[in-house]
């Protein structure tokens, strides 16, 4: 350890005899070994380079049930040539001289593992202090590039969250009485019955994309989600519009809510009886949780750090993101097509439901394979530009109307909503009427 000294001058916390020590203990004994993989993360935990070395070499021999003692370890190190660049083998049989006791690895672990976690921390600080004093680039991105390095410091030092499979079994138990029982919808509703029925609602950590091609109306389904979310059940939801403004969207809740024309609420012509519409709903409307951000250019990075806002000061139930080609990742790193950067969007949307434990609603437009095909429906295989959509949703909705195609269809004012991809339920199709003049879709059974 040093002493305090100016910033310039510190060195990172570490203890070179710990490292010793565990390392000692490690060529000692195969319990040593567990001990010591246990209490450590990584290599990375130690600090000195030929430490990390040596410690991931013996990693690899344990993997392989061989013994790490001295002699089969320095011919280890000696075949991917890093025997000399470690100390040699003298330095080997120096750290078994340093441990007093085998059984001591797992403490001089733990001291290993705290200094490395202290040195996280001050490695984020180090970012944070840089990322203010640059000035430089977009706030938000700056703001959530900061979050992440703090959270990435304290996250390391959390335990490991494996359980024996009855120490939760009780929690498990009540929830499944509430589904015997009840019917109870456990995940946030979508206000489809037939849905909610199939999914048992949106979980949280779920990516669910709802995809389609232009016009099917896969808008006005997220913005269902969002005002069952909130208007009809209290809970607090976000959405990001990148294409319509938050007018346009207040429009299209109001017609929706009070069932009044959107083409009226539009053009301003509107009844005595549309008046009184609205003004029985307008106070549910108001007092909801809704939160809409229409800000222009929203990046992946700008959408996280304020989810991570909404969810400490009011907490988050439901994010919707309208949509997925207009989004942009908000760091600096190059792609060398829009595949890649596409990729990289779908899998941090994943992480961000995960992270913040909300269920993602992300909208994508379709290729016109469907359009080739004689019935005009799509598939999964039409999501357009990843297949990396595909792997990371844990639902897929694609939204279709055969009077898109033709207004004589014997189906107009119907939608189909079909559920091609749902990781651990069945897939389905659900049939619901689109009242589109209202800007809504809603259960065949309320026409």
């Amino acid at each position: 350890m040093t002493d305090p000294q100016s910033d310039m001058e510190r060195v990172p916390p570490h203890d070179r005899a710990s490292e010793q020590s565990v390392l000692g203990a490690m060529q000692l004994s195969k319990d040593a070994i567990a001990d010591a993989i246990d209490s450590l993360r990584s290599p990375a935990d130690f600090y000195f380079a030929n430490h990390q070395t040596i410690y991931r070499t013996i990693l690899d021999l344990y993997g392989r049930n061989e013994p790490a003692d001295p002699v089969t370890l320095g011919r280890e190190l000696a075949k991917t040539g890093d025997l000399e660049r470690i100390g040699g083998s003298s330095y080997l049989h120096q750290l078994i001289q340093q441990v007093p006791s085998a059984t001591s690895a797992e403490h001089y672990a733990g001291i290993v593992r705290d200094l490395a976690e202290f040195r996280s921390i001050g490695s984020a600080g180090v970012q944070i202090t840089e990322l203010g004093y640059r000035a430089q680039g977009d706030i938000d991105q700056a703001k959530e590039s900061a979050a992440a390095a703090l959270e990435g410091a304290l996250t390391a030092s959390e335990e490991p969250q494996g359980a024996y499979i009855g120490d939760t079994l009780d929690e498990y138990l009540d929830d499944l009485e509430k589904r015997r029982n009840g019917g109870e919808i456990t995940g946030v509703p979508t206000g489809f019955t037939d849905l909610d029925s199939l999914t048992n609602g949106l979980h949280p950590g779920q990516m669910i994309i709802i995809a389609g091609r232009p016009a099917m109306g896969k808008s006005t389904l997220a913005l269902d989600f969002a005002r069952a979310c909130s208007i009809k059940h209290g809970l607090q939801s976000a959405f990001f519009s990148l294409e319509m403004s938050r007018i346009e969207l207040q429009d299209r809740t109001l017609s929706a809510e009070a069932r009044v024309s959107l083409h009226h609420l539009r053009s301003g012509d509107l009844s005595d009886e549309n008046w009184t519409r609205i003004a029985q709903r307008i106070s549910d409307v108001s007092g909801a949780p809704l939160f809409i951000d229409d800000t222009p250019g929203q990046t992946l990075a700008s959408i996280k750090a304020k989810c991570r806002r909404r969810q400490q000061r009011y907490g988050l139930d439901l994010i919707v993101i309208d949509y997925l080609q207009l989004l942009g990742t908000g760091t600096s790193r190059r792609h060398e097509n829009r595949q890649q950067e596409v990729s990289e969007i779908s899998r941090g949307i994943k992480l961000l439901a995960k992270e913040l434990h909300v269920p993602v609603v992300i909208l994508a437009q379709l290729n016109r394979g469907s359009e080739q095909r004689q019935d005009k429906k799509p598939q999964l295989s039409d999501l357009r530009e990843s297949g990396s959509l595909e792997q990371d949703a844990d639902i897929v909705i694609l939204v279709h109307r055969d009077d898109a195609y033709d207004r004589e269809s014997p189906r107009s004012g119907e939608a189909d909503l079909m559920v091609v991809k749902h990781r651990g339920g069945p897939q389905s199709t659900i049939t619901v009427a689109a009242q589109l003049h209202y800007s809504r879709f809603v259960d065949m059974a309320q026409t």
